[in-house]
Formats: C-alpha cells, sequence, structure tokens
C-alpha cells in the first residue's frame, strides 16, 4: 500500500499488477507491453477484405497530429509510431529532475485518438491536454488547484476517472518533494504530461503509462501508440553534421530557445541556421563520464511485429531528422521495411526548416533511406539497399516550398509522385488537406 501525503490528505493507493490492471480495463484490448503482443495485435496476413486498411505511421508528436482525425474516418487500425528522445518544454523539466524517456510526444498523440463523444470525455480531454501558466507563481498555484481537486478543469469528470487522474497527479507531485535539491519548473507545464511521468514512475513501465493514458482518454481500442524504444530510462539524441560537428540534444538540433519555455515555431525560429547539413542522427550516452558516447538501444519489438503485417508505410511530415530518423536507424527496422512489398509513402513537408534548409524532395529520400541503412554508423550493421526498397511513393503537397526533382526521384526508384490539395497555415505555412490527404492514402490501398 503506497501512502502519499498531499495537503493535510493522505492518498492510498495498492499498486495493481499488470494482470489487475488489464482486469479493471477488460472492457478493451490492452496496450500494456510486448509480452502481450502476439494476441492483441498480430494481424493475420488472409484479414477480410471487409476489414480497413491497416497502417503503421513514423511521426513525431506535431506534424501528423492535423490529420489524425480525418484518418480515424478511414481506419483506426494505425500504428503510431513516436520517438522518446525530445529534450524541450515541460518535457525537458520532467526529464531533467525525474529522469525516464521523454513522453511528451506520446501524450500529444493519445489526446488526439481520445473520445470526443461524451461530455466527459471532452473533459477529460481537456483536463489532460491543459497547459500551465507561463508565469511560474501563477503556474505553479494553478498545479496546486488541479491537484488539489479544486480546479474548475474537473468539472465533468466523474468520480472514478477523478481519483484514477489525481492519485497519479498527486504521485508525480510527491516525487518532485521527493529531491529537494532539485527546484521544478511548472511554467507552461502540460498536466497530460505529468499524468504520463507520474504513471510511468509508479509502474516503472513506460508500456504501462501508455495502457493506461490509453484507457483514461478512451483510445480507440485498435489503434496503438507505440514508442519506437519501450525503456524507463533516459535518452538523448545526438546528431553528426557533414563537417563532423557533433550536436547533442533534440532541442539543440532542431531548434534552440535558450532554455524557455515558449512554445516553437520551426519555420520562424530566429535560431541561425546550421553551420553545416545535416548528416545522421543517432543515440548518445546519458550517463558515466563521456558523454559523447554512441550507444544502440534496441527497438521496440511491437513496432517491427506491426511492420510486418500492415498493409502501408508512412514517413509522416515533421521534423525529418529529430522525429523520423530516431525510429528508423534502429536495428531491424530497415531490414523489415526493405522486404515488405506493401505501399510505403513519404508525406513531404509544406516548408523548409532549419534541420532541413536547400533540401530538394530527393534529399528527403535520401536522408530516409540513409537512416534505414545506417549508411553513416557502424559499418558492421550497414545495410546497402537502394531508396525504392524504402519509398515507393510521394505525396506533395500542392504550393508546398520544397522543390520536388522528379528525374532524381525516379533514379532513387520512386516513380509514384502524387500532389495533394493543401491549405495554407499563418503559423505553419503550407499544409496537406487533411481530407485530401487521407482519400489519396485511402486510394493507394484499394
Amino acid at each position: 500500500m503506497a501512502e502519499i501525503c498531499y495537503f493535510g490528505s493522505l492518498v492510498h493507493y495498492k499498486t495493481p499488477s499488470p494482470l489487475s490492471l488489464h482486469s479493471l480495463f477488460s472492457t478493451k484490448p490492452n496496450h500494456f507491453n510486448s509480452s502481450f503482443s502476439s494476441s492483441l495485435m498480430a494481424v493475420s496476413e488472409s484479414r477480410s477484405t471487409l476489414e480497413p486498411p491497416s497502417l503503421l505511421v513514423f511521426s513525431g508528436g506535431t506534424g501528423f497530429n492535423g490529420v489524425v482525425e480525418e484518418l480515424k474516418k478511414l481506419t483506426t487500425r494505425v500504428a503510431h509510431v513516436l520517438p522518446v528522445s525530445d529534450d524541450g518544454g515541460s518535457t525537458a523539466e520532467i526529464v531533467r529532475v525525474l529522469g525516464g524517456p521523454a513522453v511528451g510526444d506520446i501524450r500529444s498523440r493519445c489526446l488526439r485518438l481520445s473520445d470526443e463523444s461524451t461530455s466527459e470525455a471532452l473533459a477529460v480531454r481537456r483536463l489532460l491536454g491543459h497547459r500551465l501558466p507561463l508565469d511560474t507563481s501563477k503556474a505553479k498555484q494553478d498545479w496546486y488547484d488541479i491537484v488539489e481537486g479544486n480546479h474548475s478543469l474537473w468539472d465533468g469528470v466523474s468520480r472514478p476517472y477523478r481519483e484514477t487522474i489525481r492519485a497519479f497527479l498527486v504521485y508525480f507531485q510527491n516525487e518532485i518533494l521527493r529531491r529537494p535539491n532539485e527546484i521544478f519548473c511548472f511554467s507552461n507545464g502540460s498536466i497530460g504530461n505529468f499524468f504520463f511521468a507520474g504513471a510511468r514512475i509508479f509502474f516503472q513501465s513506460l508500456d504501462a503509462a501508455i495502457f493506461l493514458f490509453s484507457r483514461v482518454s478512451e483510445i480507440p481500442c485498435d489503434s496503438l501508440v507505440l514508442p519506437v524504444i519501450s525503456t524507463n530510462d533516459r535518452l538523448t539524441l545526438g546528431c553528426e553534421l557533414q563537417d563532423g560537428t557533433i550536436i547533442r540534444g533534440q532541442n539543440e538540433i532542431s531548434h534552440p530557445n535558450n532554455g524557455t519555455m515558449q512554445t516553437v515555431d520551426k519555420r520562424h525560429c530566429s535560431t541561425s541556421t546550421l553551420p553545416s547539413k545535416l548528416k545522421r542522427v543517432f543515440y548518445m550516452s546519458s550517463e558515466g563520464n563521456n558523454l559523447l558516447h554512441e550507444v544502440f538501444p534496441p527497438v521496440n519489438p511491437t513496432v517491427l511485429e506491426q511492420l510486418r503485417s500492415v498493409d502501408c508505410i508512412v514517413y509522416a511530415m515533421g521534423s525529418l531528422f529529430t522525429s523520423i530518423c530516431p525510429s528508423l536507424v534502429l536495428l531491424g527496422v530497415g531490414e523489415i521495411i526493405s522486404s515488405r512489398s506493401c505501399r510505403k509513402v513519404l508525406l513531404l513537408n509544406g516548408t523548409q526548416d532549419r534541420e532541413t534548409s536547400g533540401f530538394t524532395a530527393s534529399c528527403f529520400v535520401i536522408a530516409i533511406a540513409d537512416a534505414l541503412n545506417r549508411t553513416h554508423g557502424d559499418a558492421n550493421i550497414r545495410l546497402k539497399n537502394p531508396p525504392g526498397y524504402y519509398i515507393n511513393t510521394l505525396l506533395v503537397p500542392k504550393d508546398g516550398g520544397i522543390t520536388v526533382d522528379l528525374k532524381q526521384l525516379s533514379e532513387q526508384g520512386i516513380n509514384d509522385v502524387r500532389v495533394v490539395e493543401s491549405v495554407s497555415d499563418p503559423k505553419h505555412g503550407i499544409l496537406f488537406n487533411p481530407s485530401s490527404l487521407i482519400n489519396t492514402l485511402a486510394g493507394l490501398m484499394e
């Protein structure tokens, strides 16, 4: 029995076993961990033609979010594979004080997939999607009101959900209080991230935290949110530039913000461009004295299982090197994708960012192929597959800002290039029109 004393109240929470947790939410399949994967996620190759198509999407926590709602109209049989190396925003503060993997991208996708069909579902989504004020004192007061159960965000949340969510928020707060030498900054903090972190530490399992979050937010039962690396440890992303420069940390690579907690618009980031083009990304040691040491974490086995069976593999739009490639450089991913004869679709970005300045469409293809082949890493684990083994279809947003060099694409083995209707967003520039993009994807799988 865990006893957590907070603001004068005693919260009793009995640690559930994986099986009792499964029983608690037995009305829907389990995302709990890879040991259940064969019974929960395997898809028969001889599936009924009446079933909707199945997809695996490599993405980050932002770029693909805008089309998730539209995708649910086509199919909910989607495995969303996300990195766990983000070290910016409130995620960075959680990792700094409590350690562990970054959960921000996973939390963001879970919320996008969450149920909106009832007033309570909307209330839970609103609560877990809430961000605290930027002002430090206001943020702390807002947080205290939420944890004590006095905040208006709890309106519409029934007692079972309220007690479950609050228990893990209290547990998160307790973990912070146990570290008196660290002062936690709540500024712009995400309540969903705090809940996620509390659950991960409580269960000592990222998979268990995803399972719990999925049930609380009522994600469709056949949708999977998968960390590309299933770990309870901190992961650090590094990159090597063409000139040999090494940069440590996803935030430093993509959009360094001098330690501020502000949301960053990557298109208009005032940070100077990289001194040289990006060559590769890799994982770096987070422990010991040699922090530039490259490490090779194992891929989540459920990701490999899904890759073997889905009808379509999608590389989503987003930050190419810090959102997509971290999921591709792991052992086993390139091997399976190159062996599949299914649709393998790249969704081209509509605008350039710091990571891809000066890139054409064929440069995106090369970057993905190099990541999957591990071209610039250890020669002993290198593959030599041509780009066409990994990508056979390119979807391009109409009026996008990235040159589509058809001749080079054809030489890479990519001859199916389709233009999709787009929309212009004042903050993010040219984006795929969600309904047009999903209709195009549906047509590809007919």
